[in-house]
């Protein structure tokens, strides 16, 4: 009799497991319609943090308000890189704060990150990289990769050793290239223009900058 009970809780245990993994897996459509419900995903003429304009506009903090989705979308971008043999996850302020020490929780890893100084992101706040230190770095929105890059050449230079790159949203539909596996839970080719190169329909519209400065 013990003994089948022990093999039923094992069994309820595999299945409640198996429930926990299909929950922390999401679809394209779903991440997208994350941003939907959340009224995330804005329309109209943006100036991108890349200096690139678009129709479109990722508001991730609006979508990250609320913990469940946090909680949610970081274990969805957790399970893509658990295999990165990562040790600490490290994320450009400020957009990737959030996003960043979710995925660093998830993973039980340490979290860190850059910020502004004078224009360029530094390491601060008595922040430290150890020599070979595997570290992951993690973005909310990725368009032409600039902050990512910044961060990359940040954790070379200070000795560490980049696993990855991960994001919410990937906006080059993978033309973006890192030199390191570069995952994400939404990629998608969103059309960008050149400031002087402004389609008819963006020109008449006055420009807002929403993003991170």
């Amino acid at each position: 009799m013990i003994e089948k009970r022990a093999v039923g809780c094992r069994q309820i245990g595999l299945k409640i497991k198996a429930q926990n993994s299909r929950l922390m897996q999401m679809t394209q459509d779903e991440v997208l319609q994350v941003f939907r419900d959340s009224g995330a995903l804005l329309e109209g003429h943006f100036v991108l943090r890349s200096g690139l304009h678009s129709r479109q506009f990722f508001q991730c903090a609006l979508a990250l308000q609320q913990m469940p989705v946090v909680e949610r979308l970081g274990g969805a971008l957790a399970r893509k890189v658990e295999k990165s043999e990562a040790v600490t996850v490290i994320a450009p302020a400020l957009g990737g704060l959030v996003i960043g020490q979710e995925v660093a929780r998830q993973l039980r890893v340490r979290f860190i990150f850059p910020e502004k100084e004078e224009g360029k992101l530094v390491l601060r706040r008595g922040f430290k990289i150890e020599r070979g230190e595997k570290m992951l770095v993690v973005e909310d929105v990725v368009t032409k990769g600039g902050r990512v890059q910044e961060t990359i050449d940040i954790v070379h230079a200070n000795g560490g050793y980049v696993v990855g790159v991960a994001a919410i949203v990937d906006r080059s539909n993978g033309a973006v290239k890192f030199g390191v596996p570069f995952v994400s839970l939404l990629s998608l080719q969103v059309e960008t223009f050149e400031a002087d190169k402004l389609p008819p329909d963006l020109k008449g519209i006055p420009a807002t900058k929403p993003g991170s400065k």
